[in-house]
């Protein structure tokens, strides 16, 4: 136990946590030690805040739990923040009181959004183009991504009538389960997946049923078995993500044979996230779901974004293709809470789309540096390579201590930030998320400190 000086605070606020939820801000989530959290006093002086108080905090054993949320809706009190929000938070309180850390947590891409297409919203700007954009997305957008479709993925669709911008593939997602679900229809999802997809699902009004994968030959598969045990008679939907966040499975042609016949059999829509389609790696190559079942055609919505392929993370921009029923359904869910992408940054976008695609080999071949680093560096440690995405999961199944455990004590103790499996889902349990998002030092610097961890 130690005792916080309002200096401490003043850091936490330079973080980024907000004063009024300081005090709120550790609580015990059924853990056998609790911890306490003393408010001696706050004073805020012409936004400048003085702030003492008292911590009783045993940080071994200490968790963070979800700040109370004041709302009489029961969808919001059943929402989580993800798994990586919540380390960050975690985070902040270490570097606070002055500890050394290293993320190789986030899956933001490292390098510079590439220059055409900064450019491209320069010109757009200059000319003007900061007026309402269409609602469904600028016909320009629009036009070039349905020409990206054909190009890379060998489909076919209408631009005005079945692509729909939207604020990035978070929005695309959670527009498409509105379209698609009533109250108490299930969705089933990979376990383990991005957690990020069951709010969503439960804000539609929707219940997870998570489909377990296996790891059968170095790679974490869906077999039909595992469909079937996770379907029930209120499954309506399926979510995918393909190569798959966080285990860097890219899906091949009879995976996903699998996963269409089923959903064909179950009559099931199928949501296909592909976001990391250009990250692959040797011989593994994107397939989209509709390549291999066209006759999942009219229940299938495609949704994909720029912020991985182009390095376009805070521009927050993203696209669905889908049949004329489903993508107007989408597009009146979505004018209810985003009128789409601003102008010039859809213009930047259809320049990403249609423009030199060099750029994207280029980042994929650093990409591919650093999956070789990974491995190459953390010898001695069992890496389950990825195939796609930038992530690898490490495998510690062996050591037989639970995930997070494994986690906490590489934060506090060795300075090294990752996710532990367990966040993704029971599946992930046995397993932590490595990310080389971002490269040099950083990784360098971090995988060394991951590698002392794991030898202890």
């Amino acid at each position: 136990m130690r005792d916080l000086a309002a200096g401490d605070f003043k850091a936490l606020v330079r973080f980024g946590v907000r004063t009024e939820l300081l005090a709120r801000l550790f609580h015990p989530l059924g853990h056998a030690r609790e911890v306490g959290f003393e408010k001696i006093g706050i004073e805020e002086q012409r936004g400048r805040g003085d702030l003492t108080f008292r911590e009783h905090l045993n940080y071994d054993n200490a968790v963070l739990a979800p700040l109370p949320v004041l709302s009489g809706s029961n969808r919001i009190s059943a929402m989580r923040p993800t798994a990586v929000n919540a380390i960050l938070t975690e985070m902040r309180i270490l570097q606070a009181q002055g500890k050394s850390l290293i993320s190789l947590m986030r899956g933001e891409p490292d390098f510079p959004t590439p220059a055409h297409i900064v450019e491209a919203s320069i010109r757009a700007l200059r000319n003007g183009r900061t007026s309402y954009p269409d609602n469904r997305g600028e016909k320009s957008f629009r036009e070039a991504a349905a020409q990206k479709l054909e190009r890379d993925n060998r489909l076919r669709f209408d631009p005005g009538t079945e692509v729909l911008a939207t604020t990035g593939a978070t929005l695309g997602v959670f527009a498409a389960l509105m379209a698609m679900l009533n109250e108490g229809d299930e969705v089933l999802l990979p376990d383990p997946v991005y957690d990020a997809y069951q709010s969503p699902i439960r804000m539609a009004g929707g219940k997870v049923r998570p489909v377990r994968a296996e790891i059968r030959e170095g790679r974490f598969v869906i077999t039909e078995e595992a469909l079937e045990r996770a379907w029930s008679p209120a499954v309506k939907a399926m979510v995918l993500n393909t190569p798959w966040n966080p285990v860097g499975t890219v899906l091949r042609r009879d995976d996903l044979e699998t996963i269409t016949k089923f959903c064909e059999r179950r009559n099931l829509f199928l949501i296909s996230d592909e976001i990391y389609e250009a990250i692959t790696y040797g011989e593994a190559a994107h397939l989209s779901p509709l390549e291999v079942a066209p006759a999942l055609r009219e229940r299938c919505v495609l949704v994909n974004s720029l912020s991985k392929t182009y390095s376009m993370t805070g521009w927050r921009v993203g696209y669905c293709a889908g049949p004329a029923p489903l993508i107007q359904a989408m597009f009146l869910a979505l004018a209810q809470s985003s009128r789409g992408p601003a102008t010039f940054i859809q213009d930047a976008a259809a320049e990403a789309l249609t423009g030199p695609q060099d750029c994207v080999a280029a980042m994929r071949e650093e990409y591919g540096r650093r999956r070789a680093q990974v491995i190459e560096q953390l010898h001695g440690v069992r890496v389950i390579a990825p195939e796609g995405g930038f992530f690898a999961m490490v495998d510690v199944r062996e050591s037989q201590v639970p995930s997070n455990e494994i986690r906490k004590r590489l934060m506090h103790e060795h300075g090294v930030a990752v996710v532990h499996g367990a966040a993704y889902g029971a599946g992930g349990e046995g397993t932590l998320r490595v990310s080389f998002a971002s490269g040099g030092e950083n990784l360098t610097h971090g995988l060394d400190r991951l590698r002392e961890g794991l030898a202890r």
